[in-house]
């Protein structure tokens, strides 16, 4: 079992209405192919035969259709502790999950949501930073002064704001982008060490669009990914542009998930 350095993203997961039309879509967007979960609502997804997320049926109409992301943690009861006093909310306490861990589910102060994840005998992803593989998250915040200094408190992340010209991932061109980057405790704050980031949430998004994070999955072709895509039945959010880390765009699944791929820049012609 690969272990994760504590605050690290360690596991995704997307939450539909149905399952069945998931796995065609993914597995015909990503090449997964899928298990069932020992008879309960949700399949793996596996690519190259190694675990990269999980699709879950709703259990409840109300829940959004959306992915949400985990960070790991060597003390789950200690991380939620953390999330209270520093302004977060505790959607579900921790629970067990099986021999496969501890999870449990929260909020930063401005609303988006996460996931904790204490390893037992499942870590996390078995692939990434790969095509058809997790690569990047980042929260969507209209309150970075609040969020930030949660995060970084919470989980120990240190941060290098980029200030530079370029998009966003509304796909909407900006004069200069708000954006921090994540790096784990005990690194050097920088692109090399980072593990994901925080972006705000401009006048270009629309004005009911809540605190979010948003996946990144890395792919070999942006373009073709994003063709596919819509001949599977979804829709783009944001066409392809070019980020100083390769080509991205911005995608929402046949029953409106949003998620991103990434063309990295070793991957670009």
């Amino acid at each position: 079992m690969a272990a994760f350095a504590h605050s690290a993203p360690c596991w995704v997961d997307v939450q539909l209405s149905d399952l069945e039309a998931g796995k065609r879509f993914y597995g015909g967007l990503f090449g997964w192919t899928f298990r069932a979960g020992d008879g309960m609502p949700f399949a793996d997804a596996l690519s190259d035969g190694r675990l990269v997320a999980a699709l879950a049926a709703k259990r409840d109409g109300r829940m959004p259709t959306a992915w949400g992301v985990y960070f790991s943690t060597d003390d789950i009861r200690a991380t939620v502790a953390a999330i209270r006093e520093e302004g977060g909310q505790v959607i579900t306490e921790p629970v067990h999950a099986g021999r496969a861990g501890f999870v449990a589910q929260a909020a930063d102060p401005g609303g988006a949501v996460f996931g904790l994840w204490q390893a037992g005998d499942r870590a996390g992803f078995e692939k990434q930073n790969e095509p058809g593989a997790f690569c990047w998250t980042e929260v969507y915040t209209r309150q970075p002064e609040r969020v930030d200094p949660f995060y970084e408190k919470v989980f120990g992340f240190r941060g290098t704001d980029l200030g530079e010209s370029g998009s966003d991932a509304s796909g909407t061109a900006e004069s200069l982008v708000d954006f921090r980057m994540w790096s784990p405790a005990g690194t050097e704050p920088g692109p090399d060490t980072a593990i994901g980031g925080r972006s705000v949430i401009t006048d270009a998004f629309p004005a009911e669009l809540p605190s979010h994070f948003l996946t990144y999955f890395a792919v070999a072709d942006c373009d073709r990914a994003v063709e596919t895509a819509v001949r599977l039945g979804g829709r783009v959010s944001a066409p392809p542009f070019d980020i100083p880390h390769g080509r991205m765009a911005v995608l929402h699944d046949d029953q409106g998930a949003a998620f991103a791929v990434l063309q990295p820049i070793e991957l670009l012609p």
